[in-house]
């Protein structure tokens, strides 16, 4: 997958690269506190090594077919990132992520990125089924979730050990059917 536009406000959707990586931790620098506030990629990419360290592993993952990372930019500068953290295709499964610096907020960048993605993902490569974890407190992350078309399937309480305190993790979902019967909600304005 090559660069593509995510709308008339130059906002794009490109792979992230392993000699992006001083663009990664600018991005990180820009929203540490904010983006470590729900996902721990602010404490793996803390200097340069890191973030190539980072961003190299997610080359391994695209080419073992397990995984890939895609970088969100606007005005020529990279704001924020999806993912697919997990990719297995035997079974068609996969999970998406995301982060994004805070000045990239309420513009609607993941919610369109993830569109692509998971078009791509189902008519592409086939897939049947993604997933979408997200911290029970991370608002906007769930909000993205519903605008998708996803469905809650539970919650796994107190899971996840982040920054010395446990927090609760929910589950989401869009299969490949739904998705293909309009599984996203354009109306809502994205809060990410």
């Amino acid at each position: 997958m090559y660069a593509v536009s995510l709308g008339d406000d130059g906002a794009e959707l490109r792979p992230l690269e392993v000699w992006h990586a001083a663009e990664l931790l600018a991005d990180i620098d820009r929203g540490r506190e904010f983006i470590g506030r729900h996902v721990g990629l602010p404490d793996v990419v803390t200097d340069l090594d890191s973030a190539r360290a980072y961003l190299r592993s997610y080359a391994e993952k695209r080419a073992a077919d397990t995984g890939s990372l895609h970088g969100l930019w606007s005005g020529g500068r990279l704001v924020g990132g999806l993912l697919f953290r997990v990719w297995d295709t035997p079974s068609g499964v996969c999970e998406a992520g995301c982060w994004l610096e805070p000045d990239a907020t309420g513009r609607g960048l993941v919610t369109r990125g993830l569109r692509v993605l998971l078009d791509w993902a189902f008519t592409e490569r086939g897939m049947h089924r993604v997933e979408w974890h997200a911290s029970s407190a991370n608002g906007p992350s769930l909000a993205t979730a519903r605008r998708l078309g996803m469905t809650r399937e539970g919650v796994l309480r107190e899971n996840y050990p982040h920054r010395g305190v446990r927090t609760s993790t929910e589950i989401w979902s869009v299969l490949a059917p739904e998705w293909r019967t309009g599984g996203a909600d354009p109306a809502h304005p994205d809060d990410h």
